[in-house]
């Protein structure tokens, strides 16, 4: 295998364990980019990204620019690097940090493109029902996810599937085809294909307000929406003043009846069509409840009407 020089580009958990599988493979690592720490916990203290403490732990070089503004991208571009691996970075790479490395500048992205790119691949995919999804290891340019493609590999989208758990698989994938993308880069037995030019979807950003339920949709979108916002923004309802997370549900029959109504004891809500038995939620400040531990210390009795969110 051919040892390369790389800059790597990326901050969420979701991209450990590219940069892990690098290190292993024995690439040389000049500088990790990630997003600068960000408060967070009970004190709001800023923290480090996953990726910077992984880094930190190896003992790489870590910069962590809010944006590759002139500057920053002067430094970057300086780099003597034969690649930069990008992954789930969240920064638009100019010009000349795209053009500095030897070899270019790849991406792993969590979706078989042309299919879902932008910035939610793996949610979306679930809210549209995709019955797969993969990585795409593509050859970056200044498009958005629009570069030629060196290596595709597909995981199936189960019934059962949440985006948390097909994070951690594709994370896994990713690793492994980039350091095989790279390889077969450096020897020239990889050769970048454009992407087809049929079957172009967006991924849009999530956005926390995206996890209400609304009622009046079906239930088969409801369901996709429990699984396709775990772990973040989270599905949720609001009743009695609360914000409750619906952590697992599944699709039931139902008469036509009025959405949001409680259809039983057992917490059945009547939707757009057909209904939505909720299985696992959670209170404020309280621990995840499969449905029968719930209903004991917050009943919401049959016949009950849940809100649906205002139209605006």
């Amino acid at each position: 295998m051919t040892k390369l020089r790389l800059a790597f580009m990326g901050t969420p958990e979701f991209a450990v364990p590219s940069l892990e599988a690098l290190l292993a493979a024995g690439h040389e690592i000049v500088a990790v980019y990630c997003q600068p720490p960000r408060p967070a916990g009970r004190g709001h203290l800023p923290q480090p990204s996953p990726v910077q403490r992984a880094a930190e732990a190896a003992g790489l070089p870590v910069r962590t620019p809010i944006r590759l503004d002139a500057e920053a991208a002067a430094a970057c571009a300086a780099l003597a690097r034969d690649a930069a691996v990008v992954i789930a970075d969240g920064r638009i790479l100019p010009q000349p940090v795209l053009a500095a490395p030897r070899l270019g500048c790849f991406n792993i992205h969590a979706s078989l493109l042309p299919r879902w790119r932008g910035a939610a691949p793996i949610q979306r995919a679930i809210l549209a029902g995709d019955s797969e999804t993969g990585i795409t290891i593509m050859e970056m340019d200044e498009g958005l996810d629009t570069g030629p493609m060196l290596l595709a590999e597909s995981v199936p989208i189960g019934p059962a599937t949440t985006a948390r758990m097909l994070q951690e698989e594709l994370a896994s994938l990713g690793a492994r085809l980039i350091v095989g993308a790279l390889d077969g880069i450096a020897q020239g037995r990889l050769k970048p294909r454009p992407q087809p030019p049929l079957g172009t979807t967006y991924a849009m950003k999530l956005r926390r307000e995206e996890g209400l339920l609304d009622w009046r949709r079906p239930a088969v979108e409801l369901e996709r929406a429990v699984r396709a916002f775990d772990p973040w923004p989270g599905a949720f309802f609001e009743h009695r003043g609360e914000r409750i997370k619906v952590l697992a549900a599944e699709i039931v029959a139902a008469p036509p009846t009025a959405p949001g109504t409680v259809l039983d004891a057992r917490l059945a809500i009547a939707c757009g069509s057909f209904a939505l038995r909720l299985l696992r939620l959670q209170r404020p400040g309280r621990g995840a409840q499969d449905v029968d531990a719930f209903l004991r210390g917050y009943a919401v009795a049959p016949g009950t009407i849940l809100s649906c969110p205002a139209t605006s």
